[in-house]
């Protein structure tokens, strides 16, 4: 930590600037962008049959990608998702080892994919999420 000193009505306070968060802060602002897009399209309810994925700008370091899905509307249930090997290239329909959207018949959901960008140690070096709407509309 890097101390601080401030003078407060004649005394002097030091103030310990914690240097780890910075460091952090620094750590988060270099993090690579990453983009994902999918489509339902093809995917019947209640299958366990992953969409296929575009994935863009993921950092060169990346050997795997994670998925999770979560349901905003039944927020208590667990999708899952799973860990896929990624070479730089998209992720084809089925490779996500999940459980597919079933929203009761007459409604629809909103879903919401978090994707983590992966070293080959498993640190997380870019998230982003893609949502969309099932049944589509």
């Amino acid at each position: 930590m890097s101390p601080k000193t401030t003078a407060r009505h004649g005394a002097t306070v030091v103030v310990a600037v914690p240097l780890i968060f910075l460091a952090a802060t620094e750590a988060f602002a270099k993090k690579a962008s990453l983009h994902a897009s999918f489509s339902w399209a093809g995917i019947p309810a209640c299958a366990k049959i992953s969409p296929a994925f575009t994935i863009s700008d993921a950092p060169p370091e990346t050997k795997s990608l994670r998925f999770t899905l979560h349901d905003k509307d039944a927020p208590h249930f667990h999708h899952g998702g799973s860990k896929v090997a990624y070479d730089g290239r998209s992720v084809p329909q089925g490779a996500i080892s999940y459980i597919g959207p079933c929203p009761p018949a007459g409604e629809v959901h909103h879903y919401v994919w978090t994707v983590e960008a992966l070293d080959a140690q498993g640190h997380a070096l870019a998230r982003t999420t893609a949502a969309g709407e099932f049944p589509t509309q």
